[in-house]
């Protein structure tokens, strides 16, 4: 695991911005700053927008480990202002975000470019109301998440009785119970301690942030079970957009947007893949749900896609119109 000062001095050396800049936002994300968000993403889109502007608008960046880097505050630190963008997770805390936790559902997609693609085609008109006061600069999602446990193989839904463990978010957390397990709420960067203390037995991930979070020294089984997705949001603090001179804010659009949202299904691969390797030259033992076995997850798991369209439905008038919507723009970005 990097320490927290290893981190803080890397968002240092990292972050983009001088303290002469004309204008210097500050940007916040919760995860290492030597994760793919970080390096692929966040600051070549800070330096897209920079070089677009002439360097008058620059960017100080707070990763996780940083003062402004807890997962559970980017949302709130936008809408206060005390940053001017965030990357976030939308299931912490939980609750925040019930229409667009729909895509969460259980076999629902298991794509991050198509998943990632559909919330940003069905933001406009279903998910907007969710994001008042802030600037939407972009929605993703990841691919297909695995279970991933440290002593204790899981190949059907029997293995997962009595497992704790850790979830992301409401939706993952109902899944989780009714296939047995115990859902345990945690941020990704108390995953590695708690599964070293055996507090848990493992966790749900795609496979890219157990690389970057270090999980393969504590993990040993993994099962591609591609049963779940997690979004996350990249917005703006929309008065401070608003405050922006004309061809800054066309630069932040111009960074933003669909050209963004299209690259995620490409970054995920690649990020993906690289966590998979590292397990697997760690000689983990990586299995497959069988597809009988899929089946029977399927039918067990429909009750909890139905219960949590009526919960969110006791918030939302629409909920089940937009989780149609959701299947049926997934299904023509899947062919």
């Amino acid at each position: 695991m990097l320490a927290s000062a290893a981190i803080a001095a890397a968002a240092v050396t990292l972050s983009a911005g001088t303290a002469s800049a004309e204008t210097t936002l500050k940007l916040s994300h919760y995860l290492p700053p030597v994760h793919g968000i970080h390096t692929d993403f966040i600051v070549p889109w800070t330096e897209q927008v920079t070089e677009c502007t002439n360097g008058e608008v620059q960017f100080e960046i707070f990763p996780g480990g940083t003062q402004l880097g807890n997962v559970a505050k980017q949302q709130e630190q936008v809408l206060a202002g005390v940053v001017d963008i965030a990357h976030g997770l939308h299931g912490i805390p939980r609750g925040r975000f019930p229409r667009t936790s729909l895509i969460e559902l259980p076999f629902l997609t298991e794509d991050a470019g198509a998943a990632s693609e559909t919330l940003w085609e069905l933001y406009p008109e279903y998910l907007a109301p969710e994001y008042r006061g802030m600037k939407v600069l972009a929605l993703h999602a990841h691919n297909g998440g695995l279970i991933h446990t440290a002593n204790t193989k899981v190949e059907t839904m029997e293995d997962m009785e009595g497992l704790r463990l850790r979830t992301p978010s409401p939706a993952v957390s109902q899944m989780l119970t009714a296939l047995g397990a115990t859902p345990q709420g945690l941020p990704p960067g108390e995953v590695y301690e708690n599964i070293q203390k055996n507090v848990i037995d493992g966790t749900v991930f795609p496979w890219d942030p157990v690389k970057s979070f270090g999980l393969n020294e504590v993990l040993n089984y993994h099962l591609e079970a591609g049963a779940y997705t997690v979004p996350f949001f990249f917005v703006m603090n929309e008065r401070k957009f608003d405050s922006l001179p004309e061809n800054a804010q066309s630069c932040i659009d111009e960074a933003s947007g669909e050209a963004l949202v299209s690259k995620f299904g490409g970054w995920w691969d690649k990020w993906d893949a690289a966590g998979r390797q590292e397990a697997v030259e760690a000689g983990h033992t990586i299995t497959e749900l069988t597809e009988e076995e899929r089946q029977r997850w399927r039918e067990a798991l429909q009750p909890v896609t139905e219960s949590y369209i009526a919960e969110v439905g006791q918030q939302v008038d629409n909920a089940q119109e937009i989780y149609d919507a959701m299947r049926e723009t997934l299904a023509k970005k899947e062919q």
